[in-house]
């Protein structure tokens, strides 16, 4: 069996994410610890106890999911013997979760993580004015017909529109100027779209008024030390494996701006003989379209102490 590990986004994070894990395992509890050190501030209180509005932040939420999910991970190198090195022929992450997944696999420190995380949602808030960029589901076209649309829409209103993420399974985000998005939404309704979503973010992620950031990140990620990856990354941008640094970085700096190639990344793996993915962190989101795009591939969750028994029992099994 061919294992990869996948780390997930944002939107799947919930007040009380890690706080079981944190109670039942000391290497849960280390693992907040240190993110809350690297930032100077109880970040696992917020997202213990909440409020959701705050923990919602983009700032925060970033590197929330990220210690969720390295968390999980340094629980089950103590109770399952996990090693990534030998047990997973690739890693990837959903936008941020490149982050996470760089991190479990030893490229990036957990504390330069934690702070780079920081940094990136901040920066990406900041890079266009609330109110002025708006994001967008479209469900049941795929990806070509959907960036079509976005670009016709970008046209038609003079304003920035992106496909911005292709999750697969027909669901594709675009991202961009409010106008223009809104105006792709209609394009797509005509076009055969099953429904349009609009999605409750603070800014327009992945398209090019993100430069600002991608720019902040360029000059974060030139002063931290990246390592080769315990496996290869399937990057998001590129949705192909990549090991050497100066790339990693290159790519994450892309990744701001970029299109998350989810689907793709998922197929390739897929195509490379993977049949298990696990999804280490909050949420189920990324296990669940699994099978939308890898029929003959498993999707697992592990996020809570419940899962680290079952993931523990299944590998002695």
């Amino acid at each position: 069996m061919t294992s990869a590990f996948i780390f997930p986004g944002q939107g799947s994070q919930s007040v009380g994410m890690g706080k079981a894990l944190a109670a039942d395992f000391p290497q849960a509890a280390a693992v907040f610890a240190e993110v809350d050190a690297a930032l100077g501030e109880k970040l696992s209180s917020l997202m213990f106890e909440g409020p959701e509005a705050d923990l919602t932040l983009t700032a925060n939420a970033q590197p929330a999911l990220m210690a969720v999910s390295m968390a999980v991970l340094r629980v089950l190198e103590a109770e399952a013997g996990l090693d990534l090195s030998r047990d997973a022929a690739f890693v990837a992450g959903h936008s941020l979760g490149e982050y996470s997944a760089l991190a479990a696999a030893g490229s990036i420190s957990l504390a330069d993580t934690a702070r780079l995380l920081r940094l990136r949602g901040q920066a990406m808030q900041k890079a266009v004015p609330v109110g002025e960029g708006a994001m967008a589901a479209i469900l049941g076209l795929e990806f070509e017909p959907v960036a079509a649309v976005a670009a016709q829409a970008a046209q038609e209103t003079g304003g920035v529109c992106q496909a911005a993420n292709d999750n697969g399974g027909g669901q594709v985000v675009i991202s961009g100027a409010k106008a223009a998005v809104e105006r792709a939404m209609e394009l797509a309704k005509a076009a055969g779209a099953k429904r349009t979503v609009p999605l409750p973010v603070s800014a327009p992620f992945h398209c090019s008024l993100m430069q600002p950031a991608a720019d902040a990140m360029a000059a974060a990620l030139a002063g931290v030390e990246i390592r080769a990856p315990k496996a290869p990354l399937v990057a998001n941008v590129t949705a192909g494996p990549i090991t050497d640094p100066a790339e990693i970085r290159a790519r994450l700096v892309e990744q701001v701006t970029g299109t998350v190639r989810w689907r793709e990344c998922m197929s390739y793996m897929a195509a490379q003989g993977v049949s298990t993915f696990y999804e280490l962190g909050a949420g189920k989101v990324l296990s669940g379209l699994v099978k939308r795009i890898a029929d003959t591939a498993t999707g697992v969750s592990v996020g809570t102490p419940a899962d680290v028994v079952t993931f523990k029992t299944a590998r002695q099994g």
